[in-house]
């Protein structure tokens, strides 16, 4: 009993001098360690989606990822050599702005053409699961941009890097994975702004990025072309594509970043279909140019972006740059199912206030100042705790009529008239009735007795049981009440074609407009 005891525990030392041995060690064998998390298998519709499109399960991916769209892109070789679209997946946040890092802290997160191999898979994250994008490259360091640590992680929150859900990265780092037990020795990350389209660079035609995605793309390109991984090479601090030995070279060109390029080619039938494509993009890209194309607006110092599908999922949600599908809103949204668990702390992307802001005068202006609107919100006012009764008993002299009703300014009278009204001054009860009466009475002069009135206010409203009869009449006809400016409601809430009748048993419609 004993020596088997002391056997466990020689057993389980070993194995832990060995994790230890192999934590020091850059290997596939630590980078791809055992624990339930990394070795989770690709779940059944994708295995499906892969014999679908005559995939082996084993065989070579590679992932672009979009900004603004917020947007990641598994492809993986097919049987024919060439890639697929294996799955989109919607990426839940990324943090700074269009454009690549420049330096530590600054919260942007990479962009360009990174290789992911084995040792930059990390199943021990703190955030789930990852993988180290690579950033800098050799590109990056000619520039003197610094940074570390740049993931593609779990757990729906960035600071410089590319979040996705807890169940989003296990699928990722799955399909990464197997693609390295199948024999690739590392897969490409191609980051961009947005996708490289005519529409996507007419709009940022002005950004100063504009250079560095104009290079970029070329890449872009090279892959929409060849479906193939295009070649990353650095020399003359820019990035060369698919670049090889020219035919009486003995030996294939060396590249350094920061030093002169080596003499080198491209094949040709790369070098042409990438003209033919880039001509036809300069082509459609001049087109929306001369038609007027919206610039997009500067966005220096936002908060990045988030799929819609998330942010629908969140309270105030925002998606930042993200730019969803015509006709699609986070509304419509709200009901589909999120591709993952979001976290209790995620928050949106916060809005760019600074720029092109609405006039913080722009809604008191609306809901004080425009005489005809106040008018006629005035009108749709819900009635006072008094009711009708007690307008009712006003009427035949029982209680007291308000002090407000009793001592209008003279201008109230005109308030029948909306277009006329000048102040924000309440008219009479007694007025307002008569008004109303008069407009539902055949053959009534309205003009002429909002004329013969105005001089005499008092008069007005010292009788008001004398158009009881006709009000019954009213009563039965008007519409139903609506909501007050003070509910949200504006002008637009009245039905059309309604007149705009001022409530005899209401009097906090009087003062609706000013609240």
């Amino acid at each position: 009993m004993i020596s088997r005891s002391l056997a466990r525990a020689f057993l389980v030392s070993v194995a832990l001098a060995a994790s230890f041995v192999l934590a020091g060690c850059d290997t596939d064998q630590a980078s791809l360690a055992t624990n339930a998390k990394a070795n989770q298998p690709v779940p059944p519709k994708l295995l499906a989606a892969m014999v679908e499109k005559n995939m082996d399960l084993q065989s070579p991916i590679l992932v672009r990822l979009f900004k603004q769209e917020a947007e990641l892109e598994v492809w993986k070789q097919t049987r024919n050599g060439q890639f697929a679209l294996l799955k989109t997946y919607p990426i839940c946040r990324w943090s700074g702005d269009l454009g690549p890092k420049v330096r530590e802290g600054d919260r942007q997160a990479p962009e360009g053409f990174y290789s992911i191999n084995p040792g930059q898979m990390n199943p021990q994250s703190a955030y789930y699961l990852s993988f180290n994008t690579g950033y800098p490259n050799a590109f990056d360091k000619a520039l003197g941009r610094s940074g570390s640590q740049l993931m593609v992680h779990g757990d729906c929150s960035s600071r410089g890097c590319y979040a996705m859900t807890d169940e989003q990265i296990a699928e990722i780092y799955s399909l990464g994975r197997e693609s390295f037990f199948g024999g690739q020795k590392a897969f490409q990350l191609q980051a961009y702004p947005f996708k490289m389209t005519p529409v996507n660079m007419a709009k940022h035609r002005n950004n100063p990025n504009m250079p560095f995605w104009k290079m970029i793309k070329e890449g872009y390109d090279h892959f929409e072309v060849t479906r193939q991984e295009p070649k990353v090479d650095f020399c003359e601090k820019k990035y060369v594509f698919d670049a090889a030995k020219p035919p009486d070279a003995k030996r294939d060109p060396v590249f350094d970043a920061s030093a002169k390029c080596p003499a080198y080619v491209i094949p040709e039938e790369i070098a042409s279909a990438v003209r033919e494509k880039d001509a036809r993009d300069q082509a459609e890209y001049n087109k929306l140019v001369s038609r007027g194309t919206p610039v997009a607006r500067m966005n220096t110092g936002i908060d990045g972006g988030m799929n819609k599908i998330f942010a629908a999922k969140i309270p105030e949600g925002s998606t930042g740059l993200s730019e969803g599908a015509e006709g699609t809103t986070l509304q419509m949204l709200a009901m589909a199912k999120a591709p993952g668990t979001i976290p209790g702390h995620v928050n949106p992307p916060k809005p760019n206030l600074d720029a092109a802001a609405p006039s913080p005068q722009e809604e008191p202006v609306v809901a004080v100042s425009a005489p005809a609107a106040s008018a006629r919100v005035a009108t749709a006012a819900p009635p006072e705790k008094s009711g009708f009764f007690s307008n009712l008993g006003r009427k035949m002299g029982v209680g007291n009529a308000d002090a407000t009703a009793t001592t209008p300014p003279p201008q109230a009278t005109a308030s029948v008239a909306p277009a006329a009204t000048t102040t924000t001054t309440p008219p009479t009860a007694a007025s307002r009735l008569k008004a109303a009466v008069t407009r539902f009475v055949p053959g009534r002069d309205t003009s002429k007795d909002a004329a013969k009135d105005a001089p005499k206010p008092a008069v007005a409203a010292a009788k008001p049981a004398e158009p009881a009869k006709p009000d019954t009449r009213l009563a039965a006809t008007r519409p139903t009440l609506k909501p007050s400016v003070s509910d949200g409601a504006g002008e637009a809430t009245q039905i059309m074609g309604a007149a705009p009748v001022v409530q005899s048993n209401s009097f906090d419609s009087r003062f609706g407009a000013v609240k």
